[in-house]
């Protein structure tokens, strides 16, 4: 499928070892459907700026990653002040704690055996079979055998409840559309003077928050077919449906997935289940439905981990799970759509 990037794109960032200044300005995040996994779908996160300096993260960096009790558990963190979380600044005393969930422990499909198994030998920094093992942010390093988390140290080791060792690949589909009165005319928001946005948004069975609907990307698929398949798993409930329903439903996907879209973000990501060893990196990416008539087509109806599905307007009072609304701010920005009833704001934000 062709790939049009609109505008400027945020390009992925290599976040090596010895790095002394990098900066991320995007955030979002993924659910995970159940049937695949038993990460449930607590969701993954993006902090606004993902940024490391030679005394330290800054406060706004790197923060979910370090969050306690670890999601699903009553494991406590190793506490990781700001100036130690880059791995370039020398911590002898440095002693994290060590968790790997009994879900994955359990050795599911979606799930790497333990590193110590003597049959285990991962390819890591590159495609090991159909697992890809490169990460988004360039190469990481491997310390005794195990990956290091190239944004820093998190205060646990080993994976939690990550399948992967090293990333871990997700994709976030942001289905758009414009606001339209009864006669069809797109709908201005009567300060900003900008048309009004609305994206496919589901309310998450887990905590009951809403978010993009979105997952993991399976060994061998393509992010196209991730987001694809996701979107109408969690948004249309494809699982439910029958073979004939199925197929018309594929063909109506095809149609909104084949046009030209917009990649938002590519790269790691801040997610409290991150840990020295193992962390989410997602892929991001906007179909907009510029007439409508596609999703015109198209009934919503929640499904797997998805407890209802709707569309919302989108601007600046949205209260979405973890960091969805950074996503939703980048592609209001992209788009020109309306975000903000203040100007100013608009203005200094327009450049991430």
């Amino acid at each position: 499928m062709a790939e049009r990037i609109l505008g400027k794109t945020l390009a992925t960032v290599s976040l090596s070892v010895a790095l002394a200044s990098v900066t991320v300005k995007s955030s979002g995040c993924c659910s995970i459907p159940e049937c695949r996994n038993a990460f449930s779908s607590c969701g993954f996160h993006l902090s606004s700026n993902i940024m490391s300096t030679s005394n330290g993260a800054k406060e706004n960096s790197h923060n979910k990653a370090r969050t306690s009790p670890y999601p699903g558990s009553k494991v406590q963190r190793s506490q990781v002040p700001n100036e130690k979380v880059g791995w370039f600044v020398e911590w002898q005393d440095y002693n994290p704690v060590e968790y790997t969930a009994v879900s994955v422990l359990a050795g599911p499909k979606w799930a790497d055996p333990q590193i110590s198994e003597s049959n285990f030998s991962p390819k890591f920094n590159e495609k090991d079979g159909h697992v890809e093992r490169k990460s988004q942010n360039g190469l990481y390093e491997i310390e005794n055998g195990r990956p290091r988390n190239p944004a820093g140290r998190t205060g646990l080791v080993g994976r939690g409840l990550l399948g992967r060792w090293g990333p871990n690949h997700a994709a976030d589909p942001i289905i758009t559309r414009w606001k339209r009165d009864s006669s069809g005319n797109k709908i201005t928001h009567p300060i900003s003077g900008k048309n009004i946005l609305q994206f496919v948004a589901i309310k998450r069975k887990d905590c009951g928050e809403w978010a993009i609907p979105g997952g993991m990307v399976d060994p061998g698929e393509k992010i196209s077919a991730t987001l694809k398949r996701e979107f109408g798993e969690e948004a249309l409930n494809s699982l439910q449906k029958s073979g004939a329903e199925k197929r018309e439903l594929e063909e109506q996907l095809h149609k909104l997935f084949s046009q030209e879209h917009l990649v938002i973000y590519k790269g790691y990501v801040d997610d409290p289940r991150n840990t020295d060893n193992a962390w989410m990196e997602t892929e991001a990416v906007n179909y907009h439905d510029e007439t409508g008539e596609v999703m015109d087509d198209l009934t919503l109806e929640a499904g797997d981990d998805a407890g209802k599905v709707k569309w919302v307007d989108i601007s600046d009072q949205l209260q979405l799970y973890a960091s969805h609304s950074q996503f939703i701010k980048l592609v209001a920005e992209k788009r020109d759509a309306h975000w903000s009833e203040d100007s100013e704001t608009e203005t200094e934000c327009h450049g991430l």
